[in-house]
């Protein structure tokens, strides 16, 4: 079973912190927060401050070429046992499958760390090759949205705090899934926080980042979960007034996940809570309200709701819709999922 984005990263992060190094690595992907971790504790670690001076070197992909890259690294290193090579940008090098020459055969004292964050490699390249055969190659991949709620638990467990099941999706839905961004407002409201009070509460998240507690995506999938349409409704006319905060895109992907959990729970043999909150991934606080929920929906009800998001998803993209707003395709979609 191949591991996932975050027991990989844990994995090299906790290699290089016990100075288990290998002669190259190349960090690529789409999530920035991995890579800029794994180059930060290289860069901080490896060396000390002395040996920094003649045995760390920081290049950037537009401004090297390979053969240039290809020299430095053979060099040995001055007083110290690794030469630290760290090339970023990566992604914006020149004939980049042109290193495959040196990491055929790299420099056992050398590190040479390959940047290459926003876009993958093709894997099935030469220097990627190359480089699972001799050295490190690491994806970094975008979490799906209903992973962050569990690492921004273990991001905050590893500084000595908590946060709410109900406040960690309140981030996740304010925020997105890039990390970095994630990371930022949690290390502010740690820091607004102090050490006295180590629980991130939904009031917190509000009073911090300005998301409301009344009006946000747990609210309003609450609302439809428990068939109180009313209030469903309402959600759905602020959310529609407020489009920019709240894009019809990221509701639908909310949702469409929401939903597809509640059919998890129909076809689950075991009901328990503790079961179901292995079934389908979320906290066991949140699990009672989706249990709650799935009763209140059918199986043919919830295909059918599937199908309304995708639906609304492509016309939130232009297709067959050339001129529906976003607040009142929202609007037309939840009173479908309503009736």
């Amino acid at each position: 079973m191949a591991k996932s984005v975050i027991d990989e990263f844990k994995q090299i992060y906790q290699d290089l912190k016990n100075k288990v190094y290998h002669p190259v690595y190349l960090f690529h992907g789409e999530e920035s927060f991995f890579i800029d971790k794994l180059v930060e504790v290289i860069e901080n670690t490896v060396l000390n401050e002395m040996e920094k001076e003649f045995n760390l070197d920081i290049l950037y992909g537009k401004d090297v070429s390979p053969q240039q890259v290809i020299s430095t690294a053979k060099r040995y290193p001055m007083a110290a046992n690794h030469h630290v090579v760290i090339i970023r940008e990566a992604q914006s090098m020149q004939k980049l499958n042109d290193l495959t020459s040196y990491v055929n055969d790299p420099l056992k004292s050398t590190l040479l760390v390959l940047v290459h964050k926003h876009k993958s490699i093709d894997g099935r390249k030469s220097l990627g090759k190359s480089v699972r055969k001799n050295g490190v190659l690491f994806q970094s991949k975008k979490l799906y949205d209903n992973q962050i709620p569990n690492w921004i638990n273990t991001y905050l467990s590893n500084r000595n705090y908590s946060i709410t099941p109900k406040a960690s999706i309140m981030v996740t839905e304010y925020v997105g899934n890039d990390l970095s961004k994630i990371a930022n407002e949690l290390d502010k409201i740690m820091i607004s926080l102090g050490k006295e009070t180590q629980e991130i509460t939904e009031q917190h998240i509000e009073q911090n980042i300005g998301i409301s507690k009344d009006y946000n995506i747990f609210e309003l999938q609450n609302a439809i979960g428990s068939q109180n349409t009313p209030r469903a409704y309402l959600i759905a006319d602020y959310f529609s007034k407020n489009e920019k905060s709240f894009p019809l895109l990221r509701i639908t992907s909310n949702l469409y996940f929401y939903f597809t959990k509640l059919m998890l729970i129909h076809k689950s043999k075991s009901k328990t809570p503790n079961d179901l909150s292995q079934v389908i991934g979320l906290h066991p606080f949140l699990v009672k309200e989706y249990i709650s929920a799935s009763r209140n929906y059918s199986f043919g009800k919830l295909a059918e709701i599937i199908h309304i998001l995708k639906t609304y998803d492509l016309k939130s993209k232009g297709i067959e819709n050339s001129s529906t707003s976003d607040g009142e395709l929202l609007k037309e979609m939840v009173f479908k999922i309503m009736n």
